[in-house]
């Protein structure tokens, strides 16, 4: 199993925004996150501490027209740096599931490091996608970023909301059941030889 650091350190730059992100899979759950958008760095840091990763994240985008932009180009580097972090995927256990709380909401998540990208996002109420949280943040951009991510760390990604009625709570727990099923996909596993996949590759 290799010991290498599983760090990255990314930056994107493109006429709609600017990305900075520093990410290690073997961290502590620290973060320092600014996008501009307060409700997204709330779920960005929820991801970390819950996936026991470390992550920066410095973003500035056209805001003033639409969050999307910057929302989404951020998705799209931290799947980057998950991929990139994760090497060759020696020795993770590469699955992860987890059924995650928050008060009247519960999300779950299964997670598979697969080198396959693809996600079904699944149980969201009829009209989440259209509200605005916190001012800024609309419902829809909680698949967008995990579409953005999900592909770009070329991972599959089963998402569910069995219930929930708050929007907050609804995104939030989606993102802390995500972390959790990431956390445990991506841990290293002493009883795993090599790449956990038929293949010799994921």
């Amino acid at each position: 199993m290799s010991a290498q650091a599983r760090t990255a350190h990314i930056r994107r730059q493109t006429s709609e925004s600017s990305i900075e992100l520093t990410l290690n899979l073997d961290g502590s759950g620290q973060s320092d996150v600014e996008t501009g958008v307060p409700f997204f760095d709330h779920l960005l840091t929820a991801f970390a501490k819950h996936s026991l990763t470390d992550l920066t994240a410095r973003a500035q985008g056209d805001i003033h027209i639409d969050v999307h932009h910057t929302v989404e180009d951020t998705g799209i580097v931290l799947g980057q740096a998950i991929q990139q972090a994760l090497g060759d995927k020696s020795g993770i256990s590469r699955f992860g599931d987890a059924l995650v709380p928050l008060d009247e909401a519960l999300a779950q998540a299964v997670v598979d490091i697969s080198g396959r990208p693809f996600l079904v996002h699944s149980g969201e109420p009829t009209g989440f996608e259209y509200h605005l949280i916190g001012g800024h943040f609309t419902g829809s951009m909680v698949r967008h970023v995990f579409e953005a991510v999900t592909f770009h760390a070329a991972m599959t990604v089963h998402m569910t909301l069995l219930g929930g009625r708050d929007p907050h709570h609804i995104a939030e727990a989606e993102f802390k059941a995500f972390a959790r099923a990431f956390r445990q996909a991506a841990s290293r596993d002493a009883a795993v030889r090599g790449i956990p996949s038929t293949k010799g590759a994921l």
